[in-house]
């Protein structure tokens, strides 16, 4: 097994080492324009997606497809999307292990699991446990109902001041792109980068999951010690779900941004919990959806 402080010692330097796979492949390129025709062998760069178990307390939690690397950021961002944890106090022991030389092969026979115990007086609901593999694209499966999925925080974000001018948030989508290390080799990944108020870039997290790229950003910052993370944007790369507003809310966000487009119930939720809540952030333009008070104090 490793503690916390011997993975992060692992991951330091940035390694792409099991973040990408070398494969083979054949190039086809149609003639048109000018240009021959033709095919060709050659070596392409994939994003690696393993599976990743998560045990809270020796219960198997679940099991989540994702890109190797910053695992014990995952699981703990994860159990905060899942209001199971708030601080860094909440975690007595976070370890990752193969599956075998801890006696866990029997609950995950394939990848490595993240082991976590809670400190005392830190429960695990009896309805958490998610029964069946969660695929990379997946926020809520293995819920069974509306109410365990719609969580909010005891205190609204409405009290957070801060202010996000529409020309800052505009320059953020080409900024998180060149962050994204492993997307610059294989076109692969989604990614959620965390800003100040004033555009600064404070972490960015790549994944092949849209849900694991936020746990991770927010999984560093529980381990960090940042939480709530009051003042900060967070944008992600594709469409913005119901299940990223909620890890927002959890978080202490006041700003989710995404290139796409929100669901329905992702403005409902970002209007009760208060956050501000914008999409379609593309070149000179976006949607702001709820808490539009943050972008121009002249606006309701």
């Amino acid at each position: 097994m490793r503690t916390l402080s011997e993975e992060a010692a692992r991951q330091k330097g940035g390694s792409l080492s099991g973040r990408t796979a070398r494969r083979r492949v054949l190039r086809i390129t149609l003639p048109g324009e000018g240009r021959p025709g033709g095919s060709a062998s050659r070596a392409d760069f994939l994003a690696g997606e393993e599976p990743l178990g998560i045990r809270v307390d020796g219960t198997a939690l679940t099991m989540t497809m994702r890109t190797p690397g910053d695992d014990l950021e995952l699981a703990a961002g994860f159990l905060v999307g899942e209001a199971v944890i708030r601080s860094p106090a909440d975690i007595a022991e976070i370890k990752l292990c193969d599956g075998t030389s801890c006696g866990h092969g029997d609950d995950h026979e394939m990848g490595n699991i993240a082991d976590v115990t809670l400190a005392a007086g830190v429960d695990l609901a009896p309805g958490a446990r998610r029964n069946f593999m969660t695929t990379s694209a997946c926020g809520i499966c293995g819920k069974t109902s509306i109410e365990d999925i719609c969580v909010l925080p005891d205190a609204s974000l409405a009290a957070d001041t801060a202010r996000f001018p529409p020309e800052m948030l505009a320059t953020l989508p080409d900024r998180l792109r060149d962050a994204q290390r492993v997307f610059s080799r294989t076109g692969g990944l989604h990614a959620a980068g965390l800003f100040t108020a004033a555009g600064g870039l404070i972490a960015v997290r790549e994944d092949v999951g849209r849900h694991n790229a936020v746990d991770k950003v927010v999984g560093w910052a529980l381990l960090d010690g940042r939480l709530p993370l009051a003042g900060c944007a967070l944008l992600v790369s594709g469409r913005a779900s119901f299940e990223l507003v909620q890890k927002a809310v959890l978080a202490g966000i006041p700003l989710l941004a995404a290139v796409s487009a929100p669901s329905s119930l992702a403005v409902d939720l970002a209007e009760e919990a208060g956050l501000t809540l914008v999409g379609f952030l593309r070149g000179p333009s976006m949607n702001v959806y709820t808490g539009a008070h943050r972008l121009s104090a002249g606006r309701a």
